[in-house]
């Protein structure tokens, strides 16, 4: 059985119409009848609470259906791309701001009487360059591989 006949059952069996069901999932009735029709699948979200109120697995619900089970999978990817993507953009950020402090502290020794001392560390003078050109490349790795699927 496929998820949106499953839906309509499960629903049906309760007594519930559309309008109810989706006040209980704090959804449109449209949502509702699009899931029952199979133009559209809820969120994992929403099938988790259909679960708890229909007192099905969320198994049941989703290998009901194997369209509904790749959404499912595609969706978490998904949500895991947006936090590594924004950590890898963070450190490219990061990068960039040591740069410009770095060639900040340079002009004011070079165009004032101000003597900032920078010492000649590994860190300053590369830390920068790793870290905006691995912030870049891994950034863009993970929007060229989720943009693919």
């Amino acid at each position: 059985m496929i998820f949106a006949e499953k839906l309509k059952k499960e629903r049906k069996e309760k007594g519930w119409s559309q309008e109810e069901l989706a006040e209980k999932l704090f959804v449109s009735r449209q949502s509702v009848s699009k899931w029952e029709n199979g133009q559209n699948y809820p969120s994992i979200e929403i099938i988790i609470k259909l679960s708890d109120l229909f007192g099905v697995t969320i198994d049941e619900l989703l290998r009901s259906d194997e369209d509904l089970t790749e959404k499912v999978i595609k969706d978490s990817r998904q949500l895991a791309y947006p936090r590594l993507k924004i950590f890898f953009d963070c450190l490219f950020l990061i990068g960039s701001a040591m740069l410009i402090i770095k060639l900040s502290i340079l002009g004011l020794n070079h165009f004032t009487e101000l003597e900032i001392p920078i010492r000649g560390s590994f860190f300053w003078n590369f830390g920068p360059l790793f870290l905006m050109l691995g912030g870049a490349i891994f950034s863009d790795t993970l929007k060229k591989k989720y943009k693919n699927e």
